[in-house]
């Protein structure tokens, strides 16, 4: 059972909630999926949505690859749920720590997320931390990149049709740096 731990209504009227649970059990319009530039979901997040989605997700992530080929930080790709509350997976190709530049490229991660679900006029989103499993980004870091470049995207995006975005965080570990992060910067 995913439990909401925080939520803040942003300036723009949009809801941004911490959740300590698991994303491929939320019951929202679409779920982000930390996701390499290959689509090839092997590990992490991305194995567990590929797991319990079916299927269909990595087959229509190959040809999203054929049709398109690799995803970029800024340009995410998408695919259905498959067997997954969710209806769409949002690819999001977070940056790998030490590559360099990757402040620049999770928050285009993030905002390339915000920006396909408004292009499929989704209401709400559920994404993950992105990078901060197997691609080594730091959490606090993370957080506040994550924070800040989902409240900038509203404020760039008055007509946005999402309503709430989720950060669905597994562990306690995340979850702890998170909740700092976001009380010293709504400190709520």
């Amino acid at each position: 059972m995913n439990t909401i731990i925080v939520e803040k209504k942003l300036s723009s009227d949009q809801i941004i909630q911490l959740v300590q649970g698991d994303i491929t059990m939320e019951d929202v319009d679409a779920i982000v999926n930390a996701a390499n530039e290959h689509l090839q979901h092997g590990g992490g997040v991305a194995r567990t949505i590929s797991k319990k989605g079916g299927t269909a997700i990595q087959k229509e992530s190959d040809a999203w690859i054929q049709q398109h080929g690799p995803v970029s930080h800024s340009h995410p790709a998408w695919t259905s749920g498959g067997f997954l509350p969710a209806k769409y997976v949002i690819h999001a190709v977070g940056p790998v720590w030490g590559d360099g530049d990757e402040d620049n490229k999770l928050a285009d991660a993030v905002a390339g997320s915000l920006r396909v679900a408004d292009e499929l006029k989704l209401t709400s989103l559920a994404m993950p931390a992105i990078s901060t499993g197997i691609f080594g980004f730091p959490k606090e870091r993370a957080a506040r990149i994550i924070f800040s470049t989902i409240e900038k995207y509203f404020a760039g995006n008055p007509s946005s049709v999402l309503k709430i975005v989720k950060l669905i965080l597994f562990d306690q570990a995340t979850v702890d740096v998170f909740i700092r992060s976001w009380h010293d910067k709504w400190g709520q």
